[in-house]
């Protein structure tokens, strides 16, 4: 299985998704305040470890701390101007792709571990629209979708699917990520989860 998680950031777009490959990098993020401070970094763009606590409910010191692991892995930037804990960080890259299936064990296990810890943030997050729905506009609570489909299909047209949905999709809506310029008035941040995955187990000599 591989996963991909799209990031954005309006103050310019930040090179290609990221690959990740190797054990270390993947256990480096997988804590909760480095994933948190990504996703805001993401959405906000530069912020100093003060305004990035504030958004995410940590201390200056916390941040500053964790902003400099990241950037020792490659996922942060200083995004110039400032010093100390008044310096603005950035996204490195506009979004991180890697899979959860290695011939090591050591980084099955790190991929494995960084996949659920990112899904249950997700999940989380979605359980909290549930409960905040209403206080959306009823355009909103509307336009909100939750869809299931069952579909027969082979692993090779899963994964042509797979790829068909992210070109539609990923395109369509990169250049509002990046400028918010482009976005129309009433646009916010809207996020889509996508899961696919056979329902039964293999029949007896299939694969």
């Amino acid at each position: 299985m591989s996963t991909e998680e799209h990031t954005s950031s309006p103050q310019g777009e930040p090179p290609e998704v990221r690959e990740l490959s190797d054990a270390r990098t993947m256990r480096a993020l997988s804590h909760p305040v480095r994933l948190a401070l990504i996703e805001t970094l993401g959405l906000a763009g530069p912020l100093t470890a003060t305004q990035a606590g504030e958004r995410i409910g940590e201390s200056p010191t916390t941040c500053s701390f964790h902003l400099r692991q990241l950037a020792k892995y490659g996922f942060v930037e200083e995004a110039g101007g400032g010093s100390g804990r008044a310096r603005p960080w950035r996204l490195s890259s506009r979004g991180m792709r890697f899979s959860t299936e290695h011939d090591d064990p050591e980084t099955n296990l790190a991929a494995g571990e960084l996949a659920r810890m990112l899904r249950e943030r997700q999940l989380d997050r979605y359980r909290a629209w549930l409960e905040a729905k209403g206080s959306y506009s009823r355009t909103w609570r509307e336009a909100a979708e939750n869809s299931e489909f069952i579909m027969w299909m082979t692993a090779d047209e899963l994964t042509e699917f797979n790829r068909d949905l992210v070109e539609l999709l990923v395109p369509r809506f990169r250049e509002r990520q990046t400028d918010p310029s482009a976005r129309p008035p009433g646009a916010l941040p809207v996020e889509l989860l996508h899961f696919s995955y056979p329902l039964t187990s293999i029949p007896e000599g299939q694969s």
